[in-house]
């Protein structure tokens, strides 16, 4: 797996960011997904994130983003694969109201159909999460588990779910894996995450309702 490590809090500068924006564009094989995560480091443009999208876009690579505020804004601007906003956060972007679920999805397709995200994973804490596409619309209602620390949970469910994007799985698989991952990691204490053995586990009780 190709990996590129843009830049360490607080040491960013234009020449180390640079230095990452080249070493994503000359990868000599195109990796199968490319993951931008995580608030932007002091100094960092808010529209850094723009870059790797449209180098990512170039390569016909996917790109998925797991950030908020306006680096979000601004790379949704530029166009992405895959965004994981939770649901303060999408409120944050759009203004939805924090209690309608048919808003949540309108909003969500709004930003598929406009072009700005193929695929919006929002996640919804203890009422589940939802993932919608340009023509559909899945629903996993919250597992029934007594959480020990929701630490991760959010990166737990990304990381399972560019793990099935990078096997090439179903999109209704990806988003049960994610689902399972982001549950196991709540059975986990601290800054532990999640086992392999849990996600397992809990993959067959993760139940998708197509909306």
């Amino acid at each position: 797996m190709n990996t590129v490590s843009c830049f360490q809090a607080p040491n960013y500068t234009k020449k180390n960011g640079r230095q990452c924006l080249g070493a994503l564009a000359g990868l000599e094989n195109d990796p199968r997904v490319v993951v931008a995560s995580g608030s932007l480091s002091p100094g960092v443009p808010t529209d850094f994130y723009v870059r790797p999208a449209r180098i990512a876009e170039e390569r016909g690579v996917k790109f998925v983003l797991d950030t908020s505020g306006p680096p979000l804004a601004a790379a949704l601007e530029e166009g992405v694969y895959l965004i994981k906003p939770n649901l303060r956060e999408l409120r944050e972007l759009t203004g939805v109201s924090r209690q309608d679920e048919h808003a949540w999805i309108d909003t969500c397709r709004r930003l598929t159909t406009t072009g700005r995200a193929e695929i919006v994973a929002l996640t919804l804490g203890d009422r589940g999460a939802l993932l919608v596409t340009r023509d559909h619309v899945w629903r996993a209602p919250a597992l029934p588990i007594k959480p020990a620390s929701a630490v991760g949970a959010g990166d737990s469910f990304l990381g399972a779910m560019v793990w099935g994007l990078a096997k090439g799985d179903r999109m209704e698989d990806t988003f049960r894996y994610g689902v399972a991952a982001g549950s196991a990691a709540l059975l986990s204490r601290g800054t532990g995450l999640r086992r392999r053995e849990d996600v397992e586990r809990l993959y067959p009780d993760v139940v998708l309702q197509l909306l």
